[in-house]
């Protein structure tokens, strides 16, 4: 169901409710035949939510009707969907708790929304436990239940009831944790032998106890050492048995996953690393990138949180250096440890382990194919990977970030994002040579005419297309560009200058602009604009708050399927969006 709850949401954060509306009425009075109960009962619960949303804008007259029939629509899912499915479940909790107390569904809110609490290994995303809980508060304060509601919205990690967008990812961000891709969570990849510690900071931890019982092997080390540090206590703390970390594989050796070496190696100064042999070709350009606290748009505490140094990675220095396949054997277990040519990096190493089937395959397939901010990344390198990982036939696909095990989770799914990324790339290489820019390509829409018999793919291949259309178009590219971007060198101050001594706008007209953007959906603009007129008014309250509003619609609008951007907008506005966490009983 995921795309078409990210179309919902799209409509929704470009308040297009009414045209979203339209949509959904029309495709299922149009498909109505064709599609199962199971799918009508989603398209019916995605349509609910535009409808309840878009409710205070009906004439009063007619919005009770209008409520009603919502309401009809979510006992017709429901009915569909046999009552088992988590969205339509979940919709119908949000939904009702919304409601005003007339309609009378707040105990029909209590028990959707408890059972999805219930059932949150049913969920789309961990993540949607967040709304769970803070409809929960929000019943429980109109009921006046205080300390439940008190209790709930604590949960949520939202500070009060006047939130101003929805979030549903597992995605937590601030400046002092830095980025977190998931919840905190232990999970056990095969029982008390692969271990998976995931939500302690940017990167997941696995840990490996080998055949004679007498080593922990890690894969990777984390941002920084006080990560590595909980990950590792939070394992013993379940675990006390463990043997003691002896090896750690690097995958590569990006701040996130060499930057905690130094806890290991005081920890066991024997401890042995190993990494690939051309990892200081990659580290010249990741100790290149100028990432100071001040640069609020790659602010790197939201990244990699406050107490982040670039120092860790610095001092970095390996035992053990890679340059072919080679096996290497750990009390009694083996890995295989293979050299790859990309995608994300060009020192990236693969570690199979081949007695369980499992690939540890690092940040190779990265939608972003390297880091957005620095130049590196390989695209074809990243098709010979994929290449290379199929000929291992691993039935378990570990990533070092937790999106991408979701994401990628098989070769199955591997190979046919390889067969639609080679056609985006020659598409998108086709319109570079026809001069076109890089918004005009985008503008495109490209779409391979084999993804429409694959849903499976539909999500997968749209959270991947506009970052490997950026990378092929940065490859591709000259400093000047064919539409004469880059010839000059004009800056935000020259734009701001534009807006205010040529065209004589003054910090009213160029706030309402902005607000009309916003009502429009054009949030992107909206930013882009606000960058040029606070060069002019960088004391005006007025277009202060309207960037704080705008990038707070750009966070919601990417906070699916775009951590990257979540968290520079994050860092843009400093808005902090708290880790949640399980019910006890499914942590």
């Amino acid at each position: 169901p995921q795309i078409i709850f990210l179309l919902m949401a799209q409509y929704l954060n470009a308040n297009q409710k009414e045209a979203g509306i339209q949509f959904f009425t029309s495709f299922i009075k149009k498909y109505d035949k064709q599609l199962s109960p199971p799918q009508k009962s989603l398209y019916l619960s995605a349509l609910a939510v535009l409808r309840a949303i878009h409710a205070p804008n009906i004439p009063l007259l007619s919005r009770i009707e209008w409520v009603e029939k919502t309401i009809d629509m979510l006992e017709k899912a429901k009915e569909y969907s046999k009552n088992q499915i988590y969205v339509v479940r979940w919709i119908r909790g949000i939904i009702f708790a919304r409601l005003p107390e007339r309609f009378k569904t707040a105990e029909l809110a209590i028990k959707e929304l408890n059972w999805c609490m219930d059932h949150i290994s049913k969920a789309p995303d961990p993540g949607w436990i967040r709304e769970t809980y803070y409809h929960l508060a929000l019943v429980y304060h109109k009921q006046k239940k205080h300390q439940l509601a008190k209790r709930y919205l604590g949960l949520s990690g939202y500070p009060d009831f006047n939130k101003k967008i929805t979030h549903t990812s597992s995605y937590s961000v601030n400046g002092r944790s830095g980025f977190i891709f998931g919840l905190r969570q232990l999970k056990e990849i095969v029982a008390n032998k692969v271990f998976l510690l995931t939500g302690f900071e940017f990167t997941e931890h696995y840990f490996i106890v080998s055949d004679d019982r007498k080593h922990l092997i890690a894969i990777d080390a984390g941002t920084r050492p006080d990560t590595a540090r909980a990950a590792h206590e939070y394992l013993l703390k379940r675990h006390p048995n463990l043997p003691p970390v002896t090896t750690v594989f690097f995958t590569h050796s990006h701040w996130d996953h060499i930057g905690g070496y130094s806890y290991y190696r005081k920890l066991n100064p024997e401890v042995k690393f190993y990494i690939r042999d051309n990892y200081r070709q990659e580290m010249r350009r990741v100790l290149n990138l100028n990432w100071k606290p001040e640069n609020t748009s790659f602010n790197i505490k939201y990244f990699f949180g406050s107490k982040f140094r670039m120092d860790f990675i610095k001092k970095f220095k390996p035992d053990i250096k890679i340059a072919k396949r080679n096996k290497v054997t750990v009390g009694g277990t083996q890995f295989e440890l293979v050299p790859i040519p990309g995608g994300e990096t060009l020192d990236g190493l693969f570690i199979y382990m081949p007695k369980f089937s499992i690939l540890f395959a690092g940040d190779f397939a990265m939608p972003y194919i390297g880091a957005p901010f620095v130049e590196e990344g390989s695209i074809l390198g990243l098709f010979e990977a994929i290449d290379i990982a199929a000929s291992l036939k691993p039935k378990i696909l570990l990533h070092g970030h937790s999106t991408l095990s979701t994401l990628y989770h098989s070769i199955t799914i591997l190979k046919k994002l390889k067969r639609l990324l080679t056609w985006l790339y020659h598409e998108t290489n086709k319109s570079v040579s026809l001069g076109m820019s890089r918004a005009a390509i985008h503008k495109k829409n490209l779409i391979p005419p084999f993804l429409l018999n694959d849903p499976d793919m539909h999500v997968i291949y749209l959270v991947a297309r506009e970052n490997f259309i950026n990378r092929v178009y940065d490859k591709a590219v000259g400093y000047w560009e064919s539409n004469l971007d880059g010839i000059d060198h004009l800056g935000q101050n020259d734009f701001g200058t534009l807006l205010t001594h040529y065209l004589g706008l003054n910090e009213g007209q160029i706030g309402d602009a902005v607000e009309k953007m916003i009502r429009s959906g054009d949030h992107e603009l909206a930013a882009r604009t606000l960058s040029w007129s606070l060069t002019q008014y960088p004391n005006s309250l007025k277009l202060k708050k309207l960037k704080h509003q705008t990038y707070l619609k750009l966070k919601e609008k990417y906070s699916s399927f775009n951590p990257f951007k979540f968290i520079i907008y994050s860092s843009i506005i400093k808005h902090e969006t708290p880790q949640v966490t399980l019910p006890k009983s499914k942590q």
